[in-house]
């Protein structure tokens, strides 16, 4: 008998996928390592997880670091 039941479109339901937005921050990753990343370099906007990943970084050239802010789907290029 519910299930026959006319709702109204605003009214949210089970199958609706209206909601709130979260009060929590986005949890932020490591575009290396997807390790939760504190950190993100300024000069490439790479994030990352610790000391080794930021020195790897430094080595990187720009058409990779630009294939991961891509993945992520970063617009901005280096």
């Amino acid at each position: 008998m519910e299930r026959n039941q006319k709702l109204p479109v605003d009214r949210p339901t089970y199958f609706t996928l209206n909601a709130p937005p979260s009060l929590v921050p986005a949890k932020k990753y490591s575009d290396i390592s997807g390790l939760p990343a504190p950190y993100m370099d300024p000069h490439t906007k790479l994030r990352f997880a610790n000391a080794e990943e930021y020195a790897s970084m430094q080595h990187m050239p720009s058409d990779i670091i630009n294939r991961y802010l891509s993945v992520r789907g970063y617009t901005s290029a280096v």
